[in-house]
């Protein structure tokens, strides 16, 4: 059986504790809730983290990257897929006996 959820206020609490932890850690992503509804963006301009992750997809090749949008930094991309992957929890599926 699964571990018990924790009340909602304490829910809220830790997930308030772990998005200040990881904004300190991401000080080139910001967020403001009157600028794209809050979406996190890159050094707070119009660049959402999404969009540069969509960006790196789409133009494997960095020099292509930067010349779609040279108000980047490779720092920024680094931030924007570090701040993406912390976004995804893993989970552990357990599978029964076949």
């Amino acid at each position: 059986m699964g571990v018990p959820s924790l009340p909602r206020q304490a829910r809220m609490s830790l997930r308030r504790a772990r998005w200040a932890s990881k904004m300190r850690k991401f000080d080139r992503i910001t967020s403001n809730p009157h600028v794209l509804s809050g979406q996190p963006c890159i050094r707070d301009m119009r660049l959402t983290v999404r969009r540069v992750v969509e960006a790196v997809a789409r133009y494997p090749d960095r020099s292509e990257l930067l010349a779609e949008y040279p108000e980047l930094e490779d720092e920024d991309i680094r931030q924007a897929l570090e701040f993406a992957a912390s976004a995804l929890e893993d989970q552990v599926i357990h599978r029964g006996a076949a």
